[in-house]
């Protein structure tokens, strides 16, 4: 019997979800290594947030199977979510309260012990402690996603599920939210991310699949992808740079305690 260290951390075999008439899901495979980045791309109405929800265990598939760190969705729902954390399209935060007080709760409801604790290293972890006294509602898009990520670590899950995290922000917040998600990999963490951006699943994943009217139509590490396609004529031509390159050269790098939105201002 396979264990559980050697197993991958999440495998999905044959799943299928329909709503009345709509086949959301028409036989979904795949496997996620422990440890990787795992990004489902494809565009809206693809299925991925069915699937997630799934593997989550917040809806039952019609068909087929589905294991998370061992743990089977259907069967063992209670040890599928002691072993993960989900972190929806929006940013899950109490703006009223303070980011430090946004951890305290969530730490005292998982009836973790030195929840204070938990809230300083996390707040340190995601260079928001100088931000950690600040209401929640004063933070930029990127503070506010950090905020909610570090609050789906409480308790250290080894499994993550980040469905589109970095829908509404601007440049700067996406890379802020993607040097958090490349630290969790490296810290051991399994993450699955849903995106329908291409650039977010290059910059980010060990393995790519992509999902695409229920289906998931092609599987593979980058690398692999672009050897689908022919080989372009190398013509050369003087490199330009990027919107992105000029945008953050111009805005300069971003610091873990913005200042607070425009609104928020003269409050």
């Amino acid at each position: 019997m396979t264990s559980v260290l050697t197993a991958p951390a999440i495998r999905v075999q044959g799943v299928t979800k329909a709503f009345k008439d709509l086949r959301v899901l028409r036989g979904v495979d795949f496997e996620v290594e422990r440890g990787s980045i795992f990004a489902l791309l494809g565009s809206n109405g693809a299925g991925k947030t069915t699937l997630v929800r799934i593997l989550s265990t917040l809806l039952k598939a019609d068909d087929g199977s589905a294991t998370v760190h061992g743990h089977d969705v259907a069967t063992a729902p209670n040890d599928v979510r002691e072993a993960i954390s989900l972190t929806g399209q929006f940013a899950a935060v109490d703006e009223i309260l303070t980011g430090r007080e946004n951890l305290v709760l969530v730490a005292r409801l998982r009836h973790l012990k030195d929840p204070g604790t938990i809230a300083d290293d996390l707040l340190a972890r995601f260079s928001l402690t100088d931000a950690g006294g600040r209401r929640a509602g004063t933070y930029s898009g990127g503070m506010r996603r950090r905020l909610d990520i570090a609050m789906s670590l409480i308790g250290n899950p080894p499994v993550i599920f980040l469905d589109e995290p970095t829908t509404g922000l601007d440049p700067q917040a996406r890379i802020e939210v993607w040097d958090t998600v490349k630290a969790l990999a490296q810290g051991g963490t399994t993450v699955l991310l849903t995106t329908q951006y291409l650039d977010e699943a290059e910059q980010l994943a060990d393995r790519i699949a992509i999902l695409h009217e229920g289906t998931i139509i092609q599987n593979g590490t980058l690398a692999e992808l672009k050897r689908l396609l022919p080989q372009a004529t190398v013509e050369y031509v003087e490199k330009q740079p990027t919107l992105e390159e000029v945008f953050l050269a111009l805005v300069g790098p971003s610091k873990g305690s913005a200042e607070p939105d425009a609104h928020t201002k003269g409050a």
